[in-house]
């Protein structure tokens, strides 16, 4: 038999940031705890809404399976005494496990033999197991700020204020937080009131009763489809903002969409400047044509039902007037300097208390900068374009738009650039050095803006890893995580095959020169290229390689993304030929025999058997062949050059024994196995394939 069971931890209202992650603990925890309680049920579903944190279990078993497990006891020899007669040690176990002596036997572990035991243990009722089961689940849970509140040693996101608990339709009691765990819910806090339960399958048609859905899912749906409809109303449509949507179907329990006018004064701003305020600061929804234009509407969502929906569609346009009222004065005062104007304000700007100031960045941007375009070979008017971006890139920062919408840095210097006069090349540039902002974010398209970007990114790594700052774990206060990525997919999507080796090394030089103190290059230098190795592992997996096969790449790569992911891609493909065996097989037996080499000189005129002799001067004809392949990226070419060579290989393991006592032969030998393996190596380490 089985009966529903609720839980629902009623609550202050909690912060939308917070709902994913107490969704997932709850479910999580909820299915280990029945685990380990021998509990069957058939589903669990996790409900969360702004007042309300909820776990249902359907059909939850009303008891524990009844189990036999083995124990194991004693050595037999401790066990029983010389007449076979039980022992102090051997009596003493079955009274442990509940079990009469006689009904002890014996079983061998690892060949010796101990002494088991056949232990029953009988399930309890489901009933008696709830009330700590409930317990914790509350405590079990964790919050990235939790609060105390009135004199309670206890932590929460945020206050509990009631607690329900059923099984089937009887109240599972419990206690906590000076609350006692009832079948009385509460609805939606102005239009709801206090609802009774009387089982667990009525509590989200109750709910809706009382002004609460309480199934996040439908929610979401609901407000979607809301949207939508109000959009179409107008001619428009709202962007696809899963992120938005979340967030707001978590901050409301009771969904009315509602559409709002944006003033028509307003609409001349940069688009960005009217977006961000709705999007960040008030959870509004942009209304654009089926074109892409911004339309002047806004959608908002109101916790509630249509009751003065008029009303309250004024007092969200009055709100959204003010914040646009303020960024239009913002970006009025501002153009009435030009950002080359602004650079000199950054001298006073801290970057960094160890890093110095904005204006010291700027500097090191542009000399970074022009370092990574002659590395591109971008042209010399190009060049100048770059460092005018570097120039330029933080000048918003002192800007009055972006120090009240830190939200718009880059865009709003790129507007300011345009309106200044700046090139195309270089307003473009101002926009795309910040990309990308987020994963999944769009990358620079312009030669100017990858160089820009690239140095930005390149500064934060470096310099934060000279002064002893790393991601630990979870901890990524600088997201150097996502520039090192943003880095490397530049480097990847360009298909550059620059060096970031070289990067790094000119950074790190670039801080020394301006007088900061770093922690030695040896020693900073293995963090950063293991860091970016991380990243470049990521890709690989991300592109959907074998795990073995980006270990054998990344041995023998150095720091040119893109260079790897070339040779991956072909690694991946040749070792799917059935040829590839064999030559797997040809390099493993070069590698394992050539470890055994003591001296890296050797003479091809020891050589003195036919096949061996054949292969030294097939090599060396090939070696330099298979590298001006690599050196080119052309793996494919590289490859079948080397594959000539396996048959050759496996000709000189037929007709010699490598380690022969012959000092000078067996040297001679091995160095044209080392030969074979810088050949055969030319798509990576290929012993760590699996």
């Amino acid at each position: 038999m089985s009966k529903n069971f609720l839980l629902e931890i009623g609550m202050e209202e909690l912060p939308a940031k917070f709902a994913p992650g107490a969704v997932s603990q709850m479910e999580s925890n909820a299915r280990k705890k029945l685990s380990e309680l021998r509990l069957d049920y058939k589903s669990i579903k996790t409900y969360i809404a702004p007042r309300r944190l909820t776990l249902y279990i359907e059909q939850l078993a009303e008891k524990q399976e009844d189990i036999s497990e083995e124990a194991k006891g004693p050595a037999q020899k401790a066990a029983y005494d010389a007449e076979g007669n039980p022992t102090k040690a051997a009596q003493g176990f079955a009274r442990g496990q509940g079990v009469d002596v006689q009904e002890l036997f014996i079983k061998e572990l690892n060949g010796a033999p101990y002494v088991y035991a056949v232990k029953s243990l009988k399930g309890e009722d489901t009933e008696t197991l709830l009330p700590q089961f409930c317990l914790d689940m509350i405590q079990n849970l964790s919050f990235p700020k939790p609060m105390r509140w009135g004199d309670y040693d206890i932590r929460f996101a945020r206050p509990i204020r009631w607690l329900v608990s059923l099984y089937g339709d009887k109240v599972i009691p419990f206690s906590y937080a000076g609350l006692q765990a009832g079948r009385t819910s509460r609805g939606h806090r102005t239009l709801g009131g206090y609802v009774r339960l009387v089982n667990p399958e009525e509590y989200l048609e109750a709910l809706e009763i009382a002004y609460v859905i309480a199934d996040q899912e439908r929610r979401r749906e609901i407000i979607s489809k809301q949207i939508n409809t109000l959009a179409t109303n107008v001619a428009g449509q709202v962007d696809e903002d899963d992120e938005l949507l979340t967030e707001v179907s978590h901050l409301v329990e009771y969904p009315t969409a509602l559409l709002g006018e944006v003033g028509v004064e307003y609409m001349i701003l940069p688009e960005e400047v009217i977006t961000t305020p709705m999007k960040e600061h008030q959870r509004y929804f942009p209304v654009r044509s089926g074109e892409g234009k911004l339309l002047p509407y806004f959608i908002t969502v109101r916790n509630g039902d249509k009751t003065s929906l008029d009303m309250v569609k004024e007092g969200n346009k009055k709100v959204l007037k003010a914040r646009l009222e303020d960024a239009a004065f913002y970006y009025r005062e501002d153009l009435k300097k030009p950002l080359s104007d602004l650079v000199l304000q950054l001298d006073r700007v801290v970057y960094h208390e160890k890093l110095g100031t904005v204006g010291q960045r700027v500097e090191r941007l542009r000399k970074l900068a022009g370092v990574i375009a002659q590395n591109m070979g971008v042209s010399n008017q190009d060049k100048e374009s770059v460092d005018r971006t570097a120039f330029l890139a933080k000048a918003d920062l002192v800007t009055n738009m972006v120090y009240d919408f830190p939200e718009l840095q880059g865009i709003m210097g790129s507007y300011y650039a345009r309106s200044n006069g700046e090139k195309k090349e270089v307003y473009t540039a101002i926009r795309e050095h910040y990309q990308p902002r987020y994963t999944g974010d769009t990358l620079p398209t312009t030669s100017i803006g990858i160089a820009v970007s690239m140095a930005d990114k390149l500064d934060a790594i470096v310099g934060s890893f000279g002064i002893g700052i790393q991601p630990t774990g979870s901890q990524d206060p600088y997201a150097l995580r996502r520039q090192a990525l943003g880095i490397v997919s530049m480097l990847i999507k360009d298909e550059r095959n620059i060096s970031l080796t070289h990067l790094l090394e000119e950074s790190y030089n670039i801080f020394i020169q301006q007088g900061i103190t770093m922690e030695p290059l040896e020693e900073v230098m293995p963090a950063l290229e293991d860091f970016f190795n991380q990243r470049l592992r990521y890709i690989l997996q991300e592109i959907g390689l074998r795990y073995d096969t980006i270990d054998a790449v990344l041995a023998h790569a150095g720091q040119q993304p893109y260079n790897t992911v070339t040779k991956a891609q072909v690694l991946a493909a040749k070792r799917e030929e059935e040829q590839f065996t064999a030559y797997l097989n040809a390099y493993t037996r070069c590698v394992n025999l050539s470890k055994k080499a003591v001296s890296t000189e050797w003479s091809e005129y020891s050589l003195t058997d036919v096949a061996e002799i054949v292969l030294a001067k097939n090599l060396k004809t090939s070696v330099p062949k298979i590298q001006e392949a690599v050196d080119k990226m052309n793996y494919e070419e590289a490859y079948i050059l080397a594959a000539e060579l396996v048959p050759l290989i496996e000709q000189l393991f037929e007709a010699v024994m490598i380690m022969v006592e012959d000092e000078k032969l067996r040297n001679a030998r091995l160095g044209v196995l080392q030969e074979c393996v810088k050949a055969l190596g030319c798509l990576g380490d290929l012993t760590l394939l699996a």
